[in-house]
């Protein structure tokens, strides 16, 4: 028997970016499957709905792979109905599955198994803040979370900058959002007046906010980004 198709599929930044992120492939994709592997499943649901999903939700076979049964589980249990022949739709909390995201260790499983994967066109907040940025897109770096102690994320800050620099390319890095005014503030103290700095905040929700200004310009502003899903970008 041949194996079913993991269908890769993006979900909303945000509730008031919901039908600007749906496609009509992405509506007919969601109305064909009903068994998923999902990293929130209240999350997944209201998705689902939002999106027109006409298969009666209790008929639906939902596997969780969020952080608290993640490490408990076997991946392996994920993978019956892809075996089986049937396809299965992949869904991240928010944006697209697999990047920066746990779910590319189901991607990952699944090309080991020789199972087919298609990722759908979908939101992604680093890209989506790259495009917006105005700084190099030929070549670029997403770092994940830089350093929570300060000394270690001063070095690593003076580090990048120093990359972008000599190669030219655009770095990019985010914070848990109660923590993104301590990193604008580092960021500000520690590079050159010169940098380029991108913040890119809440992107495609109704209060986005995307401003790239050197280093020296930040200086004078005033600004919060308390609790606010951010993307940051620097460019030397």
């Amino acid at each position: 028997m041949a194996n079913g198709i993991l269908y890769l599929i993006p979900v909303p930044l945000s509730d008031d970016a919901a039908f600007q992120s749906f496609t009509s492939y992405l509506v007919e994709t969601i109305n064909s499957l009903d068994e998923y592997i999902v990293e929130n499943e209240k999350t997944a649901r209201k998705f689902l709905k939002l999106a027109g999903l006409k298969i009666p939700q209790s008929e639906l076979k939902i596997h969780d792979y969020g952080k608290h049964v993640r490490d408990k589980g076997n991946i392996n249990d994920f993978f019956g109905g892809l075996k089986q022949g049937k396809n299965v739709g992949l869904m991240s909390e928010a944006g697209c599955p697999g990047v920066a995201d746990p779910g590319a260790s189901i991607v990952a499983r699944a090309h080991q198994l020789g199972i087919k994967v298609v990722p759908l066109v979908g939101p992604s907040s680093i890209l989506l803040a790259l495009m917006a940025s105005g700084f190099s897109g030929q070549k670029f770096a997403f770092h994940g979370y830089l350093p929570i102690d300060k000394i270690d994320r001063a070095k690593e800050i003076k580090n990048l900058e120093q990359q972008s620099t000599r190669e030219k390319q655009t770095q990019i890095f985010i914070e848990t959002p109660f923590r993104n005014n301590q990193l604008l503030a580092d960021l500000l103290k520690v590079c050159k007046p010169s940098s380029l700095l991108c913040v890119a905040s809440n992107v495609t929700t109704a209060d986005e906010n995307i401003q790239s200004l050197t280093v020296a310009e930040w200086r004078k502003r005033s600004y919060d980004y308390h609790k606010k899903p951010t993307i940051f970008l620097l460019y030397a």
